[in-house]
């Protein structure tokens, strides 16, 4: 039979995928503690499937650095130290700065203006104290800036970085984390740089934003 035109597919998830989404959010939520313990018949009746799906998305989360398999032993979640900032900012400042490199040369009018429009959500979030929708909206506006690169390799880096430093701030910062009008301020830079399609500036001004809090925060800590 011939197959329909126009037809959308529903989103159907495997019982190994939805079990990778789950414990990969509990575990950077804070759910799922740094060194506990995980045990695959717990994790399989607390999610209503085998323990096989279990088991692949525990493989999955080891190659993310999110758990440690010791087979025939144990499983446990990856701990995390305070230190550990000063080895992610760095790197995640030197990907954006070099996503900002290749977006600037060919970034649009409305490209711009969406950049303009995550800003202010930013800057609304800090100025009625949301510290994790802050967070998100400084996030969505870096990574469009990666998205607009169009390197698929320098995405698939940043993401798994990201989830390393969404976790990180999740489990240590909590309630604690802050939010400066000041990242906004560069952001402006940053956008006005991209603009002007000046690669040079948008890498360097982009690498300030996020190396600028990395020191704050780690005193914070």
């Amino acid at each position: 039979m011939p197959v329909p035109k126009n037809f959308a597919s529903p989103i159907r998830l495997s019982a190994k995928e939805r079990a990778f989404s789950q414990l990969q959010r509990w575990i950077i939520e804070g759910t799922l503690q740094p060194g506990e313990k995980l045990l695959d018949a717990e994790l399989a009746e607390s999610l209503a499937v085998s323990r096989t799906p279990i088991r692949e998305a525990l493989q999955l989360l080891e190659m993310q650095g999110l758990v440690t398999m010791q087979p025939g032993k144990e499983t446990r979640v990856t701990t995390i130290q305070k230190d550990d900032i000063l080895k992610m900012y760095p790197t995640l400042a030197a990907l954006h700065a070099l996503a900002a490199e290749q977006a600037a040369p060919n970034l649009t009018g409305s490209q711009i203006e969406s950049l303009r429009a995550l800003n202010a959500s930013f800057e609304e979030a800090i100025r009625t104290g949301q510290p994790f929708q802050a967070m998100e909206s400084d996030e969505a506006f870096h990574n469009f800036i990666v998205e607009a690169a169009d390197n698929p390799y320098l995405a698939s880096f940043n993401a798994s970085l990201q989830v390393h430093i969404q976790r990180f701030k999740y489990v240590f910062l909590k309630e604690k984390m802050t939010a400066s009008l000041t990242s906004a301020e560069e952001h402006a830079e940053i956008i006005a740089a991209l603009e002007a399609h000046d690669a040079v500036k948008a890498a360097e001004a982009i690498r300030k934003n996020i190396l600028r809090p990395m020191h704050e925060l780690h005193g914070l800590l």
